[in-house]
């Protein structure tokens, strides 16, 4: 992560300057764009590849090594969503938003997207209209929480942020032998400790009653302590573009670096251990790869936020193509194209799950597992997920790119929330 002295002592030459009110920095959109394309990889492999259905892709004793890459290259995106969504705040209140306007609509955006996730993400991921009692917390829950939780700190020094920040990221692995209730479908009810220690740290089934129930994916202090330090790496945005690219290059090196050497030496960072893999070469280098995202891992998180740094300076210095100026299109929108994504790959899986003569039980997420006789059936081969994955954004971009053009031709206040 980058320090806080790093960034709020970066040097402040008379080249300095504060982004004009209306200007948005491509490299930043083409780069969540990037993610979020990648993103619609992943949730189209969850309905459409067979083997999502039968084991984990990360799992090395039934995993291919192209199942594998095709799952751990979207491990960058929710890092990076999160970073960058600190960085946007940040820039917001550089071009002279106060901290009390800000708060305010970091307050009012983190509501609306924990509303979204309960009611029009949940139908997305799961089928159903009705929630039946049983929900799943994670990526736009986390964020509007996070969004709550910088609401507060933006009120403090920059300092104090990325201090906070960090020390959620760093620290937070240490705690990883908490223990946790077996809060599953099982257990009458979970205890208001256990509860918070779900939504804090430790991922997993929460009880409320006999018919309610939520997953807990997306533990909040680490995601909240990237956010807070993507807030505190915006103020980079305010320096000459010289000196800001030789800064993100030190940052994204020395992150990563960070990645490699605690990674070899197994010393911290992670619950599981990498190891030499009797499959051969590929998967040893994939157990070396293959670290925690359920919560994010501090190697998780270096591993992921280190190299999209570096890759933030390049793409300052590289001219922007026909790929670059539709990733920033997808970019400036990315609610509406994490919206849209889930319905697209869930409903087309539907769709092509009924010509084939598929069993579409397994589409539904949150209903009980299907028999696996059921699961056996379900999904295709990686080439057909990688079909439709390039179907749904052909599809999704000329929507994005028409409301990209209506954020950038209108300010009304309702634009900020989609």
């Amino acid at each position: 992560m980058a320090t806080a002295a790093t960034v709020s002592a970066a040097p402040q030459t008379a080249m300095a300057y504060q982004p004009p009110t209306r200007q948005r920095v491509d490299s930043i959109d083409v780069l969540r764009g990037l993610v979020m394309v990648i993103m619609m990889l992943d949730h189209t492999r969850d309905y459409f590849s067979t083997a999502a259905f039968q084991f984990d892709p990360t799992d090395l004793e039934k995993t291919s090594v192209v199942l594998f890459l095709t799952r751990w290259i979207t491990h960058y995106c929710a890092p990076t969503f999160f970073f960058l969504a600190g960085t946007g705040a940040y820039l917001r209140r550089a071009r002279g938003v106060t901290a009390a306007e800000l708060s305010s609509f970091l307050v009012s955006r983190g509501i609306w997207l924990i509303f979204l996730e309960l009611t029009i993400v949940r139908y997305g991921i799961s089928g159903d209209l009705t929630p039946h009692g049983r929900y799943l917390t994670q990526t736009i829950w986390a964020l509007g929480w996070s969004m709550l939780a910088l609401a507060a700190l933006v009120h403090l020094p920059l300092k104090a942020i990325g201090t906070i920040g960090i020390t959620m990221v760093l620290a937070h692995n240490a705690f990883d032998g908490l223990p946790v209730a077996n809060c599953g479908p099982k257990q009458p009810l979970c205890g208001a400790g256990d509860i918070l220690l779900r939504f804090l740290h430790v991922p997993g089934p929460i009880v409320f009653g006999p018919d309610v129930g939520v997953l807990a994916m997306y533990p909040l202090i680490p995601w909240i302590g990237v956010m807070g330090c993507g807030y505190v790496f915006g103020k980079l945005y305010t320096l000459d573009a010289d000196e800001r690219r030789r800064l993100l290059v030190r940052i994204g090196t020395g992150i990563t670096a960070l990645y490699v050497v605690l990674r070899a030496t197994n010393l911290y960072g992670d619950a599981s251990k990498w190891s030499v893999q009797t499959r051969g070469a590929a998967f040893t280098v994939m157990s070396f790869l293959n670290v925690t995202k359920y919560p994010p891992s501090l190697l998780y998180l270096c591993m992921t936020i280190g190299p999209g740094i570096l890759l933030l300076a390049f793409l300052e210095r590289e001219r922007r193509g026909w790929l670059g100026s539709a990733l920033v299109n997808f970019g400036r929108v990315p609610m509406l194209f994490y919206l849209l994504q889930w319905l697209f790959a869930h409903g087309t899986a539907y769709v092509v799950y009924t010509i084939a003569g598929k069993p579409t039980d397994a589409l539904y997420l949150l209903r009980d597992s299907p028999a696996p006789a059921i699961l056996v059936r379900s999904g295709f081969s990686l080439p057909v997920v990688y079909a439709f994955w390039i179907a749904g954004v052909l599809t999704l971009y000329p929507i994005c790119r028409w409301y990209a053009g209506v954020k950038k031709r209108r300010r009304d206040w309702w634009l900020g929330y989609l």
